[in-house]
């Protein structure tokens, strides 16, 4: 295992912008991942296992639900705060981070902004502790980008609801207590239920021969006829808006989160660069090489401003789900570039897991299509700045 080493690139010297309580809140995030989980991911990544001791330590530097209120066991803060804790958490790897945004932004959020206070105060302050994993099932086998085509479904048999269908590409659905699951009811219209672990004809088979977040439980959702109480209805909004309002949050994170995947990229490339010595000098002293580093610099620097902005647009309530598609869109391809420049630069040791420029390049396959595919973001700008839905 080779040291963590990382230093995070600032070139436009972001850090002046952020609080004492941002600085602290990263820099704890920041601290914990080069501690707990660049030791080990490598292993579990080649293992294709998720390590379960890392929940207790998320739990900790606040990943789960930063800014649900403190009444409901949330750190209160903001949603800078929040982006950045995404960002040093896929810094170490996107797995992980993936594991700390559903929980958050899929589970925590959807009862918290849709769910009555008696669910909110029986599930919230476990979720954020850890004590519970939650999932979040929308994707469907045959309903991936147009999740309204859904066909899971519930019927209303008096005293409890009867649920039935299935969903795919659920991460944490493996090991998750809970599941924020997304159906029609007899009417067509989409409601939130809480489903819980051991409820009877609900299982979570895990999907196995994965290449990409193999440090990431991935799973399906299987319900058939499970008797849901009706307390589990999530009563506060219903309609195909209600998924969609949890992705924003999750999308947004994402923006933040593949910042921490490139900067990760570049560090390792711009350090090795320095050391790999070839034709009597190191390879960073070539033009070559200058160009790939100078521009990887360049496209994070302007990922940062673009999430940076959005986060005082979220904190203010001005961010539009077509705000949050671009940046989600624009910052997963400027890091899955960036990994593979660095790969580059790293010739074929680039491809060993000694490094994790390969890794990270893997992950930001998937980063790449979930929570809304790279192709269907930019449909959603071209919708919001022409007024045509090209998708439909």
């Amino acid at each position: 295992m080779r040291p963590d080493l990382f230093e995070a690139p600032d070139y436009y010297q972001l850090d002046d912008l952020l609080t004492e309580e941002h600085l602290l809140v990263r820099d704890a995030a920041r601290q914990w991942v080069k501690r707990d989980v660049s030791p080990i991911i490598e292993d579990y990544a080649q293992k294709a296992e998720f390590p379960k001791q890392i929940l207790k330590g998320l739990a900790e530097i606040g990943a789960f639900g930063p800014y649900i209120p403190e009444e409901y066991g949330g750190a209160g803060l903001d949603q800078i705060s929040y982006g950045l804790i995404m960002q040093e958490i896929e810094r170490g790897d996107s797995g992980v981070r993936s594991t700390a945004s559903v929980q958050s932004s899929l589970v925590m959020y959807p009862i918290f902004a849709y769910g009555s206070e008696e669910q909110r105060k029986k599930f919230l302050p476990k979720l954020a502790t850890g004590e519970l994993m939650g999932c979040f099932g929308l994707t469907e086998p045959d309903h991936g980008s147009n999740p309204g085509g859904m066909t899971t479904n519930f019927k209303d048999k008096g005293d409890h609801y009867l649920l039935n269908g299935a969903k795919l590409w659920i991460s944490n659905s493996p090991f998750a207590d809970i599941a924020i699951v997304w159906a029609k009811n007899e009417e067509g219209r989409i409601h939130g239920l809480i489903v819980e672990r051991g409820m009877e004809g609900f299982s979570t088979p895990e999907t196995h021969n994965k290449w990409s977040l193999r440090a990431s439980a991935t799973g399906e959702l299987i319900f058939d006829d499970v008797k849901v109480p009706k307390e589990n209805l999530l009563p506060g909004k219903n309609g195909l808006g209600a998924p969609l309002g949890c992705l924003d949050s999750a999308r947004y994170g994402i923006a933040w989160g593949a910042i921490g995947a490139a900067m990760d990229c570049y560090d390792t490339a711009l350090r090795y660069a320095k050391e790999r010595v070839q034709f009597g000098k190191p390879i960073a002293a070539t033009q070559l090489q200058q160009k790939k580093l100078a521009e990887m610099v360049t496209e994070i620097t302007k990922a940062q401003l673009l999430a940076y902005r959005l986060g005082q647009l979220k904190n203010e309530g001005k961010a539009t789900t077509a705000q949050i598609s671009m940046a989600k869109r624009n910052n997963v391809e400027m890091a899955i570039k960036i990994a593979r420049e660095a790969r580059q630069i790293l010739g074929g040791m680039g491809i060993t897991g000694e490094y994790p420029i390969m890794r990270h390049m893997m992950n930001l396959e998937s980063v790449l299509t979930y929570e809304g595919t790279h192709d269907i973001h930019l449909l959603i700008t071209g919708a919001d700045i022409t007024g045509h839905q090209a998708f439909k």
